[in-house]
């Protein structure tokens, strides 16, 4: 993908669809990549660095709503629209209690598409940008995400690349649950039963780095998720 371009996901299950607002978006200067269902949209928004998401509420293995709210659980301002053949008030509802931000009912004008997108951006644009944080206190040690990094006082460790994003998931969700699934999904981009292993011995790895400070638990809740708590 051009790093000068907008980054456009675009999961739409329909073949003749998709492939007409790819070339119609790509033709008005967008990057974009189709994907065909919601497992592998969520798989490809941990693979590359989007600006923008365009969903298909209805789509094998894995709804627009569903999608949806695990873009909003790790990109809290990232933009959505939503196409859907429905129009009924309840799925709009549903949709903005998620937090997209707009609707568009199929059959629709591209241009229609297009200038909801350039709105958007646009109102985007006009708010402040929130500071981003890549360095943690978790009490006395400090984590440098971007560097890979724990210090400890005067002495340093460099995590591995996936010991970095684990951590930097529960630092980010301080003394609330991550659940196991998210955690495998926006690590590994799957879930399965030796991701979930691998995902263990991590913790376990991170667990140890941490027991300096005796003030920070990482805690497992068997079957649902794993909690990073910091005693005052």
């Amino acid at each position: 993908m051009s790093n000068n371009k907008l980054k456009i996901l675009l999961a739409e299950d329909d073949t003749n669809l998709g492939f007409l607002l790819l070339e119609f978006l790509e033709a008005n200067g967008f990057d974009v990549k189709l994907y065909r269902d919601g497992k592998s949209g969520l798989k490809g928004f941990h693979s590359y660095d989007f600006d923008f998401c365009i969903l298909d509420v209805m789509m094998p293995f894995m709804d627009g709503f569903t999608l949806a709210e695990k873009i909003r659980n790790q990109n809290k301002s990232i933009p959505i629209i939503f196409l859907t053949a429905r129009s009924m008030k309840e799925d709009k509802m549903r949709g903005f209690q998620i937090g997209i931000d707009d609707y568009i009912t199929k059959p629709f004008d591209e241009d229609e598409l297009l200038f909801r997108i350039q709105s958007i951006l646009k109102r985007v644009n006009n708010k402040p940008k929130e500071e981003v944080t890549n360095v943690f206190e978790l009490g006395k040690i400090k984590f440098d995400s971007e560097n890979q990094e724990l210090k400890i006082d005067k002495e340093s460790k460099r995590l591995t690349s996936k010991e970095t994003k684990i951590l930097l998931i529960l630092a980010k969700s301080k003394n609330n649950i991550v659940k196991r699934e998210d955690l495998m999904i926006q690590v590994w981009g799957e879930t399965d039963y030796f991701i979930g292993r691998s995902l263990d011995v991590f913790i376990s790895k991170i667990r140890k780095y941490l027991q300096a400070e005796p003030r920070i638990k990482i805690e497992t809740i068997p079957t649902v998720g794993v909690i990073l708590s910091i005693e005052d």
